[in-house]
């Protein structure tokens, strides 16, 4: 009843809306009128449809608190995510899916069967099969089975589930990074972070509720699709902030402009665009006043939460900063520590450089990346660390991945071997990723691939499974959090089937 007592009262203002764009009036006349014509004939097409079409009018949510939270389906287990995304792809094999079989038929021909029907990125003909490259030990009261090249992170295994059977049906970067970060390989879809603050809403009103941090010298391939909003309101899209000097560009005031008088302009704006909303409903315009509130109020907090400067030396010296590397995946790690304190509810650092083809020496396994792992190992220990020892894991999902595996052949790019640099190709059939924190089960190891770590053999995860799960441990189900755009309810697993992963779940 009170659903439709609001439709009539927007129903009052139709006649308002006969001055706003072509564009705008369409969607507004598509929406009402499919509305209303589901109040008459909603018995006939069943509630769930009528439901669906009136959704997008958001009565769950004042339109002018988009950042307020929505009733959650489930009790949730986390408030918050810190997501470290290994942009590139990083070995399994050489970190966490320990195959010693594969070492024996190191420097052998492919199988044919390896080979038929398979796409790759780069392999052509009948390249070699190659081992892992670094030793592997078994680690914790779990027995985790972890590479040398990650030694301080041995120390949490027994806090952290691998989720040894992820796949994914994309083999190039930018499309596995979409279907990684939004669900789906085209772009205009919503990212996780912005599902995620959708449901959420925000605790801090000073700080954006997703912010987006990157290291290794570049954007991911995906580029900044990764952490847009596609369909729902822009408020909830990734702020990238930077590392280094102010974290957003401008947000200082420019000389002789006061913070008073800042605030007079802000006022003065803030009431033209309310009268706009007001004539022509467009949420985008709340959106603009919650966004220049935002980074008025920004100006206080912002600085202050990424001043690292703030803790101990010896704080910085437990995540590997050093001043030489003040703008780094380290520093990265630190300031989603601050933020998660913050209130932020996603925080996602992008760490390019984990291409390992071999092609280079920055990419070659047996070089580049073991620099890369030193760079990660000890700042993610840190921050474990530090989150665990604040309590704050136990409401904070911590997730690692990348956007699909590497092979078990050696890289043998336009039909050459080159010996002395080793590197891998793309893998989408099997890969490795870790999460730990809020309703995680610690000190599992989920799912199995074959002797080659070539392909899932027991407890498949898919990307949309994933994602699910995720979501449940947020308190929401992944069917019911979505939002009408173009005559479909989008959500983050879009139409695809999906499952709870429950065996993850502590």
């Amino acid at each position: 009843m009170k659903h439709f007592q609001r439709f009539n009262q927007l129903e009052q203002h139709l006649a308002e809306l006969q001055n706003q764009t072509r564009r705008t009036f369409l969607k507004g006349a598509a929406g009402f009128g499919g509305a209303a014509f589901l109040s008459q004939f909603g018995g006939l097409f069943g509630a769930n449809q009528a439901h669906a079409a009136t959704a997008h009018l958001d009565f769950g949510r004042d339109p002018k608190s988009p950042l307020s939270p929505l009733p959650p389906q489930f009790a949730a287990k986390a408030k918050r995510v810190i997501y470290l995304h290994m942009a590139g792809a990083p070995s399994q094999l050489e970190l966490f899916d320990y195959k010693p079989e594969l070492a024996k038929f190191d420097g052998k021909d492919c199988p044919a069967e390896f080979l038929e029907g398979k796409s790759f990125a780069f392999l052509t003909g009948v390249p070699k099969l190659m081992g892992p490259q670094f030793s592997f030990k078994q680690h914790g009261q779990s027995g985790a089975w972890l590479s040398d090249r990650l030694p301080h992170l041995t120390k949490h295994v027994d806090d952290i589930c691998f989720i040894k059977s992820m796949y994914t049906d994309q083999f190039n970067h930018a499309p596995a990074q979409l279907l990684m970060q939004t669900g789906s390989v085209q772009l205009g879809h919503a990212s996780l972070g912005s599902w995620t603050t959708y449901g959420l809403g925000t605790e801090n009103q000073n700080l954006p509720g997703y912010i987006v941090l990157a290291s290794g010298g570049a954007l991911p391939s995906g580029g900044k699709a990764l952490w847009g909003s596609g369909y729902l309101p822009s408020v909830y899209q990734g702020v990238q902030c930077r590392s280094q000097g102010q974290p957003v560009l401008y947000l200082d005031n420019p000389d002789g402009v006061s913070r008073n008088a800042r605030r007079n302009m802000l006022d003065a704006i803030n009431a033209l665009n309310s009268d706009t909303y007001q004539q022509y409903g467009d949420p985008e315009t709340i959106t603009r006043t919650a966004q220049y509130e935002m980074a008025f109020r920004m100006q206080l907090e912002a600085t202050d939460a990424f001043d690292i400067h703030q803790e101990t030396e010896a704080t910085r010296q437990n995540y590997a900063i050093t001043d030489t590397n003040s703008a780094s995946f380290a520093k990265n790690c630190l300031v989603a520590r601050r933020l998660a304190e913050r209130g932020v509810r996603f925080i996602e650092l992008f760490d390019w450089g984990w291409d390992s083809h071999g092609v280079i020496k920055d990419e070659a396994l047996n070089m580049g990346f073991k620099d890369k792992c030193k760079q990660i190992d000890q700042p993610i220990s840190a921050l474990l660390t530090d989150l665990k020892q604040s309590g704050l894991l136990e409401d904070t999902l911590v997730v690692f991945a990348g956007e699909f595996g590497r092979t078990p052949m050696k890289e043998n790019r336009g039909g050459s071997d080159n010996a002395a640099l080793l590197g891998r190709d793309h893998c989408p059939s099997a890969y490795t990723v870790w999460v730990a924190g809020g309703g995680i089960k610690g000190g599992y190891t989920h799912g199995e691939t074959d002797d080659m770590g070539y392909e899932v053999v027991k407890d498949p995860v898919s990307v949309h499974d994933f994602h699910a799960t995720l979501l449940y441990l947020l308190g929401f189900d992944s069917h019911a959090l979505n939002y009408p755009y173009q005559g479909l309810e989008q959500r983050l697993t879009g139409v695809n089937p999906y499952r709870v992963v429950s065996q993850i779940l502590a």
